[in-house]
């Protein structure tokens, strides 16, 4: 992923698979999903002071669902990939009241199996999380039938969504 005219020479992209946190504090940069994001969610934060950038991308929505594989990919799953983004976060420096949290995904792709059910559970489970930890959204790139990349620069925060055709 290079050419951007709007990012510097030098810009590190940095892919994030499904059931992946990536965490960054270097301005140089840039946190993409791997795939596109379909039922699924991304979840972005950043926090201006500290310059934290962190980006999920999870696929269930609760953990319950296979307590195996949450041991071993945490990041998978809504409720214990939110608490590990923002664990990471904390980590580097970011404080959960200045970082500005949004959602992207939680579509219903048209030729996916419950993919509405998963959608929507997906959604639930990520603002569920985020409020019990006290984070209100700053925004959100949700629904639909299309599937998205979300794009979050670390310099700035800039999340850019683009939707897959």
């Amino acid at each position: 992923m290079t050419g951007n005219p709007s990012l510097p020479d030098d810009t590190r992209w940095l892919k994030v698979e499904i059931g992946e946190v990536v965490v960054s504090k270097g301005a140089a940069e840039v946190l993409t999903t791997s795939a596109p994001v379909g039922s699924c969610v991304a979840v972005s934060l950043w926090d201006p002071i500290s310059g934290v950038a962190g980006l999920l991308h999870f696929l269930w929505p609760d953990s319950k669902l296979n307590p195996a594989q949450a041991e071993s990919e945490p990041a998978i799953f809504a409720d214990t990939g939110v608490l590990m983004l923002l664990q990471r976060a904390s980590q580097m420096g970011a404080t959960k009241g200045r970082c500005k949290v949004r959602l992207v995904g939680g579509a219903e792709i048209p030729d996916r199996e419950q993919a509405d059910r998963w959608a929507k559970r997906n959604l639930l489970a990520a603002r569920s999380v985020l409020w019990r930890s006290g984070i209100l959204l700053d925004g959100e790139e949700v629904g639909g039938t299309k599937a998205r990349r979300a794009t979050l620069t670390v310099s700035n925060g800039q999340l850019s969504v683009a939707v897959e055709e």
